[in-house]
């Protein structure tokens, strides 16, 4: 690798997640900004998207405290009895308010671990904890797919099956979400030197 593909490369690699940050970010606010309430009543889209990230924390909150009284509470159950008689809709409802209560709950550390599983001998493959077992003592453990960590599969296995690993989640999510490219910073190797770039002795 010549000096100057090497600086483009090393360039690159400092840039891209940048701006693809960046464009994850604008996308958020054009989101956000297209469709809030007020979009249609205030003419800056920054004072829009304020407004709305504001209200929307301010509802958070108070909903959150309406939760410890009896009156929340009732509520709740009232909406999930609703919610359970419509199919389908009952379905995505439930899933996103398990996965939030796993997320917040004391059962996020344990989805945030990672594991290694075998569906064939001789292959690995990535998985993470759920913190959940099946009534015949199964885990459950879900496995991404890459570099979208957004699907995957669910995935029930005999504990013995779940192969531990001295891993930290961080080092596993940047293998899954670089399709096996990322490297970890213990086993970066050693930079490359060109011919040509080494000092005449």
């Amino acid at each position: 690798m010549t000096s100057w593909k090497r600086d483009f490369a090393s360039g690159l690699i400092v840039l891209a997640p940048i701006l693809v940050t960046l464009y994850v970010l604008y996308w958020l606010f054009s989101l956000i900004a297209r469709f809030s309430l007020l979009a249609t009543n205030v003419d800056d889209p920054v004072v829009a998207v304020s407004m709305t990230v504001v209200i929307f924390v301010l509802l958070v909150f108070s909903v959150g405290y309406l939760m410890r009284t009896a009156l929340g509470t009732f509520a709740e159950e009232v909406l999930d009895d609703l919610i359970n008689r419509l199919p389908g809709l009952r379905i995505v409802y439930n899933a996103s308010k398990m996965a939030v209560e796993t997320v917040l709950s004391g059962g996020a550390d344990e989805f945030q671990k990672p594991v290694k599983v075998e569906p064939w001998e001789g292959m690995r493959l990535t998985a993470f904890k759920t913190g959940k077992t099946t009534d015949d003592g199964r885990e459950v453990v879900f496995m991404p797919t890459a570099p979208n960590i957004t699907s995957g599969f669910v995935m029930e296995l005999e504990p013995e099956d779940v192969i531990e690993v001295d891993e930290s989640t961080e080092d596993a999510l940047t293998r899954v979400l670089s399709a096996g490219f990322g490297e970890n910073e213990r086993d970066v190797p050693e930079p490359f030197v060109d011919d040509e770039d080494e000092p005449e002795q």
